[in-house]
Order: C-alpha cells, then structure tokens, then sequence
C-alpha cells in the first residue's frame, strides 16, 4: 500500500506576501517563496500554510452554502481566547462570529485579511 502523508493547506488569495506576513503574526514560524505567486510559512509545529496568487480572488461569504461558499476553513487552538482575539484583531483579522454564548461554545470565527474564515477555538 502506498504511504499517504499530509503535506500543506494552500489558500487563494491577491496578495500572497502579505497573508503569509499576517498568518506569521498569528502563529509564527518562517516564510519562504519560490515564486512571487507561491509563499508558505511553515509554524514552528513544522506544520505548512502556502498562499497562492489567485487574480481575482473574491474572498468567500460566510456562512453559505451557495455559489460563494466558505470551502474551507482553518482552526487554530488558544489557551486564552481574549488575548488571540486581540491579536488577531491587531493584526488585521475581521471578526465575524463572537458569539460564543458566554464561553459555552468553544470557538469564535473571524476572517483574515483576504477574506478566508478561520477559527480560534478553546483549547482543550
């Protein structure tokens, strides 16, 4: 049987630079690039986020279902949500989703800087 190993999520975007900068800010890591329309960071887990030049990239509407849909998102665990909601917030994130019912649900949704939701959910 042949071997299977996960390798990285690429994200669409206009700017792939300057996402791959934001999502440094959120997690860390190390950039690198081969081309100007390919970028990745690769977290300090060794866990890999590439970002790709999509001309035209309309970023997703959330939540749908529709023509628009979200495809895909990312989760990233806190062990403090207010202080990742801050920073995230600081580093240009959109907030999209708040309410976490007074801590009760484990997660809060934002949107990053081209659009893409993302979630910072409670640690366990």
């Amino acid at each position: 049987m042949t071997s299977v190993t996960f390798s990285l999520v690429a994200l669409d975007c206009q700017n792939p630079a300057a996402l791959a900068e934001f999502y440094q800010g959120v997690l860390g890591g190390g950039i690198s690039h081969d081309y100007e329309d390919w970028w990745v960071l690769r977290e300090p887990g060794g866990a890999r986020i590439a970002f790709q030049r999509a001309p035209g990239h309309r970023a997703p509407d959330w939540p749908r279902a529709d023509s628009n849909s979200q495809q895909a998102h990312l989760d990233f665990e806190v062990a403090d949500m207010a202080a990742a909601q801050e920073k995230v917030l600081a580093l240009g994130a959109t907030a999209l989703d708040l309410d976490d019912d007074g801590g009760k649900r484990g997660f809060r949704v934002y949107a990053d800087p081209a659009g893409h939701p993302f979630c910072l959910c409670r640690a366990a």
